[in-house]
């Protein structure tokens, strides 16, 4: 979808959300779908979910929750199971928790890009890992949020070249065995801290750096209590919008249609932003003091690789889908 396009339909949309606002009496009459997400409002994907929810309007009355507000960082996928949630931006780390599968989907230096990760779910091995999350945990995944690849942050003036050199470094990992396991492949002593916590513990010390990509950077201040951001590029950044399957099959045909193509067009304009974003803060946070660079990013791609095919979390991974993500 072309960005000229897709901000015009947000544009359009957002009309249309405002005349739904107008009429309260008929918005009562329609399903309310609360969203949980642990991003901010100032996030480029609540901008994805206003676009979203637009769309979807004519069907459902939408109650945005951001800032891990309704429900706290890991918990919203036990709240959709429960049905005390209708919609999550889920991370895949939260479901390889659940379905030990979904670890390979949480590997390190798996996928190429934000157009290597849309090509997987769109093919016949991402409907296959698709169709574990209804089959047994009753949520539906409308698609990948991509949200930008993954860098290390650091608050220490300490170089670092090789996963040899982030050795004793306290880095922020969110909680959860995947996210820790990573933090342990990048050669680092992971600490697990809830995404609104980072900024505080970043400026008391509490941890010596996080990993994200650099929109989550910008959006949530890290740069002010940081000097260097080291471009490992180690996982391409990525949750997933998720509907609970009860609300899915409550739908007719036409309204599952329409659900699917809103969340196809709110997810490629948030690539695309995120995608822009990207290519420009690079050079925006050298302006404002921090060091940017690129270490031996071979060095740790063959490091982290090694580290997960040594792993008791590879002999969870399906036959042959490494190989299929590979070839896509």
């Amino acid at each position: 979808m072309k960005l000229h396009a897709t901000r015009r339909q947000f544009l359009i949309g957002t009309g249309m959300l405002a005349a739904a606002t107008a009429f309260p009496a008929f918005a009562q009459d329609k399903p309310k779908l609360r969203f949980s997400a642990v991003f901010s409002e100032q996030d480029i994907r609540a901008e994805m979910m206003t676009l979203f929810s637009s769309m979807i309007a004519d069907d459902f009355t939408f109650e945005g929750y951001y800032g891990g507000n309704l429900f706290k960082q890991g918990t919203e996928l036990v709240a959709l199971q429960r049905n005390n949630l209708e919609m999550g931006n889920i991370a895949p780390q939260d479901i390889s928790n659940q379905i030990p599968a979904w670890s390979i989907l949480t590997a390190g230096y798996l996928f190429r890009d934000a157009a290597h990760l849309k090509a997987f779910f769109a093919s016949e091995a991402g409907a296959e890992m698709k169709q574990m999350t209804e089959d047994q945990l009753g949520v539906k995944v409308l698609g990948p949020t991509y949200f930008g690849v993954r860098q290390v942050g650091l608050r220490v003036d300490k170089e670092i070249r090789t996963p040899a050199d982030m050795a004793g470094i306290k880095l922020r990992m969110p909680g959860g065995d995947a996210w820790q396991f990573l933090g342990e492949a990048l050669g680092a002593n992971p600490t697990p801290m809830a995404y609104a916590e980072v900024y505080t513990g970043l400026q008391t010390g509490a941890i010596d750096g996080q990993d994200n990509p650099l929109p989550n950077v910008e959006n949530m201040k890290f740069y002010e209590v940081m000097s260097q951001i080291v471009l490992t590029s180690h996982l391409v950044g990525f949750d997933l919008l998720t509907v609970s399957k009860t609300v899915w099959d409550g739908m007719d045909a036409d309204q599952q249609a329409r659900f699917q193509e809103a969340a196809d067009a709110a997810i490629d304009f948030s690539t695309e932003r995120h995608l822009e974003r990207e290519t420009e803060l690079a050079e925006q946070f050298k302006s404002v003091g921090l060091k940017v660079y690129e270490p031996d990013v071979a060095a740790f791609r063959t490091h982290v690789q090694e580290k997960y095919l040594a792993s008791d979390l590879a002999a969870s991974w399906p036959e042959g889908m490494l190989e299929k993500i590979n070839a896509l």
